[in-house]
């Protein structure tokens, strides 16, 4: 199989560049890029949320995380007349509501605790219906 790259007569086109701007081997096509393990700013965020830290809470000393410091002093601010912070904090429940109703509008699918309550019931019904079985047999007519 010939070699195209040393192919005198190398046709130009569609998934053909010319030679001189083809990539050499081993040469990465963004030299300059993301390094390896680079992190975007939503992980750096997750991670920093997600750090745990000490507090004290009603005279005990507790650890929480970051994320739940951060909505608890939130709140807190909001609470103490923080007009912006309330108007926020309302913004947000408004936005959870929602988000709740929508999913529990198609959360249709019984989980492990509901299909053990429905055998229950299934088996609760069936004994009930044999000893009606058993109960109209021996009356008499």
């Amino acid at each position: 199989m010939p070699d195209d790259r040393n192919d005198d007569n190398y046709e130009v086109g569609f998934g053909k560049p010319p030679r001189q701007t083809q990539f050499k081997k081993g040469q990465s096509g963004n030299p300059q890029g993301r390094p390896r393990g680079a992190r975007n700013m939503a992980t750096l965020f997750t991670q920093a949320l997600k750090e745990r830290v000490t507090v004290t809470e009603n005279g005990r000393r507790r650890s929480i995380s970051k994320q739940e410091a951060l909505v608890k002093h939130l709140v807190n601010k909001a609470l103490s007349g923080d007009r912006r912070l309330l108007q926020l904090l309302l913004d947000e429940v408004h936005v959870i509501e929602a988000r709740a109703e929508s999913s529990a509008a198609g959360d249709n699918i019984p989980d492990e605790t509901d299909l053990r309550v429905f055998r229950q019931l299934h088996e609760r019904i069936r004994r009930q219906l044999r000893k009606g079985e058993t109960s109209d047999e021996s009356k008499p007519v």
